[in-house]
């Protein structure tokens, strides 16, 4: 009899029991080797919603649910009944598909990986919500068309950074950046053509200030607040056009 390992709940393990009935001690020794259950299973559960991950996209955390919904108490203010909203490295899909089940707006979302992207549009399809995805490297190509809303959860891990050993099993494209993990903020800025009326960042706890910095010299009319995530860590930049 296999037993259920360490740090898995019992909902959890019960799903792999049913979904791999013959294999369980091949999945108990994943597991032991820090293999994310969420890939075994095969979805995962974010804001209230049922998303496909796989090892094409970066499994979505709780802080991540946090800026859905900041971003959405933030949009809900603006009267206009049109606004076009762009994710920025949308991975699963699931910042946009969780504003666009909440708001009746234009939704687009990119992602340098196809295969990723072929994730994002599964999902979008089960949860019954419309958005234009496309491909498209944000870190040398410039974006063309004027967006009101852009929201980005980028890769902002440091490449000397120490990491939970269960990430070595997802993109590491979708983890790790250049410049002590600021160069996508930095591309992301100079690669819009004009401030929107909102951009919505999701940051590492000790990059408040550097973010700050480079929000200013791209955009300095801007209101730019940082504000934080349950644990207390400075976690989300908020630049508005005022």
């Amino acid at each position: 009899m296999i037993i259920k390992p360490e740090g898995i709940t019992k909902i959890d393990w019960e799903i792999l029991i049913k979904k791999y009935p013959g294999s369980l001690k091949e999945i108990e020794k994943k597991i032991r080797n820090h293999y994310p259950v969420q890939y075994l299973i095969g979805n995962v559960e974010f804001c209230d919603t049922k998303l496909e991950v796989s090892e094409d996209v970066l499994i979505p955390r709780f802080e991540t649910e946090y800026l859905v919904e900041k971003v959405w108490n933030k949009i809900k203010k603006y009267p206009e009944n049109s606004l076009n909203i762009l994710d920025i490295g949308t991975g699963s899909g699931c910042i946009c598909i969780n504003l666009a089940k909440k708001l009746s707006q234009s939704f687009f979302a990119l992602d340098i990986s196809e295969k990723a992207l072929e994730v994002a549009k599964k999902n979008a399809k089960y949860n019954k919500v419309n958005i234009n995805f496309f491909q498209m490297d944000i870190l040398k190509e410039k974006i063309k068309k004027n967006y009101d809303i852009i929201i980005s959860n980028p890769p902002y891990v440091s490449e000397n950074e120490e990491v939970d050993p269960a990430t070595k099993y997802e993109p590491q494209y979708a983890i790790f950046a250049k410049k002590d993990g600021l160069e996508f903020y930095e591309k992301i800025l100079e690669h819009i053509p004009n401030i929107p009326k909102l951009i919505a960042f999701e940051i590492g706890y000790n990059q408040r200030i550097d973010v700050i910095n480079l929000a200013k010299n791209r955009f300095p009319t801007a209101k730019i607040i940082c504000e934080k995530d349950l644990s207390g860590k400075d976690r989300y930049i908020f630049i508005e056009n005022e």
